[in-house]
């Protein structure tokens, strides 16, 4: 049973918890000096954005969203860190808030979605603790006061399940007569040196700016890559070249290490437009 209201997890611990500090950093992040935007802003299919704390992630992610385009309608991917809830988890009718304020429901969108893919079902538990959706609401908010989502947290790494998904989004957003971002939220390789943390994650990059599904999930798979998102990635790429995506753009990459100083043990964090 999804309650009304989904209210933040990891306010004041991965972004400020102040609506007027946290406004002020998301406009830092995405400051046409740190990110020059230079031919107007795009507006994509898709993107991945990562969801580490502001301090680590803040500038990659703040470097895809200034580049965009953020219509009133987008579909939140993530992966499932919890472990809590069903593989493929939807939140179709529940508003979710951020000290900025609410965000609603596609209700519309989510619903269509319940009814094309039956492995996806509604349910809150997934939702509940995950922090990979809702940091990512404030850069979206701050650009799109009439923001509606679609959130789904991602706990399968089966690859028929997640083409199906994707193909399953694809027809749905084809279907509708609005623009719709599709939002892959995803950390890169986890946990090991700089060095080695930069070399898996550009052999995943490379098969996500290729808009290759298949090759993302088998390098992942072969190279003991730890990209958290690698699910929602595949999902999104699956749907935007349905939906006739055919460009994928590194906008920036970076690791924990250049914020942290600590170079044997990185996360890194990769912003990708796919348009």
């Amino acid at each position: 049973m999804t309650s009304a209201l989904r209210t933040p997890a990891v306010a004041g611990r991965f972004y400020p918890g102040r609506a007027d500090e946290l406004l002020r950093d998301v406009r830092e992040y995405t400051s046409p000096g740190k990110t020059p935007v230079e031919a107007g802003r795009i507006a994509a299919i898709g993107c991945v954005a990562p969801h580490a704390g502001y301090m680590y992630s803040g500038g990659v992610a703040g470097a895809v969203y200034a580049r965009l385009e953020i219509p009133e309608h987008c579909v939140i991917l993530c992966p499932n860190h919890t472990g809590k809830g069903r593989p493929l988890s939807i939140m179709a009718n529940t508003t979710w808030q951020t000290p900025l304020g609410e965000v609603a429901a596609d209700a519309e969108m989510g619903a269509r979605l319940l009814r094309r893919f039956a492995a996806l079902e509604e349910d809150s538990a997934a939702h509940r603790a995950e922090h990979a959706i809702e940091v990512q609401l404030p850069f979206l908010q701050t650009r799109q006061p009439g923001l509606n989502i679609v959130p789904i947290a991602v706990g399968t790494s089966d690859f028929n399940v997640l083409r199906g998904l994707g193909e399953a989004l694809g027809d749905v957003i084809d279907g509708r007569d609005v623009k719709v971002l599709i939002v892959a939220s995803s950390d890169m390789n986890h946990y090991e040196s700089d060095a080695v943390t930069r070399v898996k994650d550009h052999k995943a990059i490379e098969r996500v700016l290729a808009m290759d599904a298949r090759g993302l999930w088998e390098v992942v798979m072969n190279e003991d890559i730890s990209m958290c998102g690698f699910g929602p990635t595949i999902v999104m790429l699956t749907a935007a070249k349905l939906l006739g995506a055919t460009a994928a753009t590194l906008v920036k990459y970076a690791t924990s290490g250049e914020v942290s100083g600590d170079y044997e043990s990185v996360v890194g964090y990769a912003g990708i437009i796919v348009e």
